[in-house]
């Protein structure tokens, strides 16, 4: 039965409802969100949009299985704790994925409204009550008297560690950093997640009852063999990906080049943004290239924008229909003045005289037959090399695990990446060790890593009130 405190909500209402946005004119001289999420008139007509399908296909498309159905059935009543305490359930941080996660390839892609038309905004409903809940879904089970470490506070750890807190094992959160939130914090900047959003998430956790000991170096401080003789009875491992990859084409080394890590590092987590303010130095050059084509090339084509370049490019081997990034975040660069070169590749950077960036080597490149990934590989056009006019270069090609921890930790199975090698459940080569996010293969979005980390709790706690001999259980 319709709620009577909300409006009815007419046939020729039923679509698709548009997110709201700051103009681009206005949002580029700041920092500040550039979704503004739905309206409650809008959140109400969208949930009503939802055909509530009896096997629906959406929450089979979402890596940490939410009741997608559920929620928007809440918000549509106009119970909005009601919806987050379902959101919760399967997600500790979805005023984060309502924000990062790319729906528009998993669960709005499996929506029945997709066939023939726009699929219910998922993420922004996500959002809308996320936005909205005062934060009091804190049911946790009794004690269960076991500790659990947790290497990493990003989105992986977050997951790994609210699931078992709730679950009544003891858990303690490790960061290198001196803020929490990993990738959250130091990688995605404000204007697509707020500060005060990962924050929220965070104390949600902390709520929870777990534990966040920061600068912290897991490798360094302290060894995960010292943890396990220390009292933990399991570590998981949600360190991340934080070695940026390069190129390997000459000139990378001249003043003036960025890998994407480093310069939203400086950007996110230590305030350069805000320089002089905050004592982190950042050269930004008038005339820059961002090479590569996912969502962090886009966040650091904005966010070089906003402080103050006059020309930003972004340089992709391949073409837009195959570049990784969201379609939103594209459009989101493309409205802010980020110009875009496709079927592009760097062979070179030129230096001056004092060793800095003056530009750009390139080639251009055609599709030929599908690689490995699928998507059709990029052939160099011979003799089609030109040049551009830059003085900085952002490389955001990917990223690789650290080594500390591989090296650290004995008969820890990785690959030749050094990613370390799980099974299906999260386990490592280690007992009482196991891993997901970036540091293990094929892990590269936010709710891809929360998945993983679902998983890996859910084979932990089984594992912990489990009787059996671990070694036993470890080859079950």
């Amino acid at each position: 039965m319709r709620n009577k405190s909300q409006p009815r909500v007419p046939n020729s209402a039923l679509k698709r409802q548009e997110v709201r946005k700051r103009r681009p004119s206005e949002r580029t001289g700041d920092f500040e969100e550039v979704s503004l999420g739905l309206s409650p008139e809008q959140a109400i007509i969208e949930a009503s949009r939802c055909l509530q399908c009896p096997t629906p296909t959406c929450d089979k498309a979402c890596p940490v299985g939410i009741d997608i159905p559920g929620f928007i059935a809440q918000i549509k009543s106009g119970d909005l704790e009601a919806a987050v305490k379902v959101l919760r359930n399967r997600n500790s941080i979805p005023e984060v994925t309502g924000r990062v996660c790319p729906q528009e390839r998993l669960c709005e892609a499996a929506c029945v409204l997709a066939r023939k038309g726009q699929p219910i905004a998922i993420g922004a409903l996500e959002r809308y009550a996320a936005d909205s809940s005062l934060g009091q879904e804190l049911d946790v089970q009794k004690p269960t008297g076991e500790k659990i470490a947790v290497i990493g506070s990003g989105p992986a750890g977050l997951t790994v560690a609210a699931d078992l807190q709730r679950l009544g094992h003891e858990v303690t959160i490790f960061e290198a950093l001196h803020e929490a939130g990993g990738v959250l914090t130091y990688g995605i900047p404000s204007f697509r997640l707020p500060k005060d959003i990962t924050k929220k998430a965070i104390d949600y956790i902390r709520r929870l009852g777990v534990k966040i000991e920061k600068d912290i170096i897991i490798g360094r401080t302290l060894t995960i063999d010292e943890l396990l003789n220390s009292g933990y009875d399991a570590v998981f491992i949600g360190s991340g990906a934080g070695s940026p990859k390069f190129l390997g084409i000459p000139g990378e080394n001249l003043n003036g080049v960025y890998s994407a890590n480093e310069f939203l590092t400086r950007c996110n987590l230590m305030r350069a943004i805000r320089f002089p303010e905050y004592d982190t130095p950042l050269f930004v050059g008038e005339r820059i290239a961002v090479v590569g084509g996912g969502n962090v090339v886009m966040d650091a084509a904005r966010t070089s924008i906003r402080l103050g370049a006059k020309e930003v490019n972004v340089i992709y081997r391949r073409t837009g229909k195959e570049m990784p990034a969201r379609i939103e975040e594209v459009e989101n660069a493309k409205s802010e003045g980020v110009q875009f070169r496709t079927l592009t590749n760097p062979v070179r950077i030129l230096g001056d005289s004092s060793s800095r960036v003056k530009g750009m080597e390139c080639v251009k490149m055609e599709l030929g037959e599908p690689d490995a990934s699928g998507r059709r590989r990029p052939i160099e056009m011979k003799g089609s090399n030109f040049t551009l006019d830059l003085d900085m270069i952002i490389i955001a090609i990917g990223q690789g695990p650290n080594p500390i921890i591989r090296q650290t930790t004995p008969q820890l199975k990785v690959d030749e990446d050094g990613y370390i090698i799980v099974d299906g459940r999260g386990r490592t080569s280690r007992p009482r060790i196991w891993a997901a996010g970036d540091i293990v293969p094929a892990s590269n979005t936010v709710i891809a890593a929360m998945g993983g980390g679902r998983s890996a709790a859910r084979d932990m706690h089984l594992f912990l009130i489990s009787k059996k001999e671990q070694a036993t259980a470890w080859n079950d």
